[in-house]
């Protein structure tokens, strides 16, 4: 009895004695927090089992417990469940321990990384505010970069963490260090583009040899040079000259800040940054191709600024946009896209958004120019600039495509294509409107003298430059062809007037230039026709169309204009020019003619000679009378042409004195005996010959009378 109550003693002691000890776990508990409460749970439970198996052996012991059935309860299937739990809490605690080790390392590892960024945090630091990474301290670059990847391999690792088991805390952590490491990368891309971009300058343009330069907006010491009543003188900016081989690129970066700016992209974009990284990057290059193109000469100018300048500065600001234009396309925007491709190396869909938002800007003011000038008043002297344009532009337009291939460049192609169409449009507007100017004209006055008309000499000479033009008028005017029967609404007829019986079917094949030319022709040879109504005296207005018929014809002759109007047309208005030589002899010399000849000088039935002095004196004093009359009034016409001239005088001159001579040797005798013969025979052959040749020379003819001996 005694062991009994000694062991009855002993149980409850040991049941009063673990009391404290589970007050005390439940103390550290609180204080210790979640991380061990578990260890805490556990703790308890198994110490409460342990202290039930002690009493129960003390139990058997003091024999209260039959020995059969506590031996069946220590080796049955639920002591053996116990067992296994036993076992599972430890196994538990062992893994609750390592999760807890892993996000102490996690939490440690985040702090380095934090510590190495937030070093250059410019909202934190005063030093970093001051100083840049790649350009004061470029050893640490590398550093900087790696921690970076650091963090985003430790925010991919917890991104990939269940949600039950993530640390959220963390997490929002490391992406706020994340942000501010993004903030610090796009001032250090900003730094870098600004501190080596610079404009390209245009210096180089006026010496085909050189290769081009650049001169950096940034750069001080050109800057000082400049005195200050030059700053702000935009007349000193150098104006780009043309040169002869624009196929080559510009290193617009150097090699070594374009390898620092891949590094910086690629980590941007790896994080998710590429919008930001992007802007950046147009921003800065964008300003120093703007500023490029403005140092070629060529400024920012509204539509509405472009149609209120006078032709004469326009023609200049066109010359300026054809060179600025071929140099822009081929060697800026080329070297752009070639920089592009560098810094955004293994990303062309982001290589290609930036050149074509950097470049937009540029390319839609230049095509802003061309399409001002399409839309502005048409008049006949724009028309060779504006040829000049569409041929610009669609010599540049394969390299455009090219450059803007991608989706992204869409626009910007299709307003190019777009434009040049325009400018083939504008060129045919003109040409109407030229058509129109000659039909319009119809001054009131004639030409003194009859001379070639103003407006013959500038649609010859207007044509004689449009030839020049000839390929790109064919695929001008081709286009056009069927669409506008004003432009070519007198062509028909006046085609099959050029190709009779079995020549009609040629008129199908001409080109549609020709055909222009043509109706052009046609429209000169009918004003010309209204205007020689104009003169009074029929053989001045003769004399007129046969002036300006041969300065045609000799056009024709000596330029491309006779391979568009060919052979036919030069040889019926050839004929045209001698048929009004004709008409002009006739209707000028007929009356002079008519002085000498017999008739009515005759008389029969008399004891006389059967000449009738009275009639004969009468048919000398006409013809003084009329041939100096001739003298005087066409001494005043002209004809400017020396071979026609020539060619007029001697045709008069056969006309003339030979039966001048034939009259006056006939009828002299009767004359020279009589009194004062002097008065009717005034003139010699000879006499007419030099009168004759004072002919169309354009002066008050005067003529001195000489007795004829």
């Amino acid at each position: 009895m005694e062991t009994h109550a000694s062991i009855h003693a002993l149980a409850s002691l040991l049941t009063l004695s673990l009391m404290p000890c589970l007050w005390i776990l439940s103390s550290f508990q609180s204080h210790l927090g979640t991380h061990f409460t578990f260890i805490t749970s556990e703790f308890v439970l198994c110490s409460s089992i342990s202290l039930l198996m002690l009493l129960l052996w003390f139990y058997r012991e003091l024999g209260l417990v039959p020995c059969e059935s506590l031996n069946h309860l220590w080796s049955s299937s639920e002591c053996i469940k116990f067992d296994h739990r036993f076992s599972g809490m430890s196994e538990g605690l062992s893994r609750k321990s390592a999760e807890s080790y892993a996000s102490e390392g996690l939490q440690d590892a985040l702090d380095s990384v934090e510590e190495r960024i937030m070093r250059w945090d410019m909202a934190t630091s005063e030093s970093a505010r001051l100083r840049f990474i790649w350009f004061d301290v470029p050893s640490e670059a590398s550093s900087y970069l790696e921690a970076v990847d650091d963090l985003q391999n430790m925010i991919a690792k917890l991104n990939l963490t269940p949600d039950d088991r993530k640390d959220f805390a963390c997490l929002d952590r490391a992406q706020n260090v994340l942000q501010q490491a993004m903030a610090r990368l796009e001032e250090e891309l900003r730094m870098l583009l600004e501190k080596h971009s610079e404009s390209v300058d245009p210096d180089w343009l006026y010496d085909p040899i050189s290769q081009p330069s650049f001169s950096s907006s940034n750069n001080d010491e050109k800057a000082s040079h400049t005195s200050a009543e030059d700053e702000g003188d935009e007349e000193d900016l150098p104006v780009a000259q043309p040169v002869t081989d624009l196929n080559f690129t510009i290193d617009m970066l150097p090699s070594e800040v374009v390898a620092d700016l891949n590094r910086i992209v690629k980590c941007m974009v790896g994080a998710g940054y590429m919008a930001e990284c992007c802007h950046v990057y147009v921003t800065i290059r964008r300003m120093f191709l703007e500023e490029s193109v403005f140092r070629l000469g060529f400024e920012k100018q509204s539509i509405e600024e472009v149609q209120k300048m006078e032709w004469d500065v326009l023609e200049v600001e066109i010359s300026k946009w054809m060179q600025v234009m071929k140099v822009t396309v081929h060697v800026f925007f080329t070297s752009e896209r070639k920089l592009c491709e560098r810094v955004f190396l293994d990303l062309p869909s982001v290589a290609e958004t930036c050149f074509v938002e950097l470049a937009r800007g540029v390319m839609v003011q230049l095509l802003n120019f061309a399409e001002a000038v399409v839309i502005s008043r048409r008049s006949p002297e724009k028309l060779f600039k504006i040829l000049d344009m569409y041929e610009s532009l669609r010599d540049l337009l394969p390299e455009i495509n090219s450059l803007f291939s991608g989706e992204d460049g869409f626009e910007l192609r299709s307003e190019a294509s777009t434009i040049w169409m325009r400018l083939a449009e504008a060129a045919r507007g003109t040409f109407v409107e030229f058509e129109n100017a000659i039909q319009r004209d119809s001054a009131k006055n004639p030409v003194p003298g009859g001379a070639v008309h103003p407006l013959t000499r500038y649609v010859m000479n207007y044509m004689r430059f449009a030839c020049d033009y000839k390929e790109t008028l064919e695929q001008v005017l081709g286009d056009d062809r069927c669409e506008d029967p004003r432009v070519f609404g007198g062509v028909t007829k006046c085609t099959g007037s050029l190709y009779p019986d079995n020549r009609k079917d040629s008129a199908d094949d001409l080109s549609p230039w020709s055909i222009q030319t043509i109706w052009l022709m046609e429209l000169l040879e009918g004003n010309l026709d209204a205007k020689s109504k104009l003169y009074k005296d029929p053989a001045l207005s003769h004399l007129f169309l046969m002036n300006n018929g041969r300065y045609i014809v000799h056009k024709v002759k000596d330029t491309e204009i006779g391979s568009l109007l060919g052979n036919d047309w030069v040889r019926k208005h050839t004929a045209k020019v001698r048929q009004h030589h004709k008409n002009y002899q006739r209707t000028a010399w007929s009356k002079v003619l008519a002085c000498l000849k017999d008739g009515g000088i005759h008389v029969s039935g008399t004891f006389s000679s059967g000449v009738c002095r009275e009639v004969l004196k009468e048919r000398f004093k006409s013809f003084n009378t009329l041939f100096e009359e001739i003298h005087k009034v066409q001494s005043t016409w002209t004809v400017a042409d020396d071979q026609l001239q020539t060619e007029l005088r001697i045709s008069i001159a056969e006309m003339v004195i030979p039966a001048y001579r034939s009259f006056l040797g006939r009828f002299q005798q009767y004359l020279e005996h009589g009194k004062h013969p002097e008065k009717y025979i005034k003139y010699s052959p000879e006499d007419l010959e030099t009168y004759i040749n004072e002919l169309f020379e354009g002066t008050s003819g005067s003529m001195s009378k000489r007795k004829y001996s």
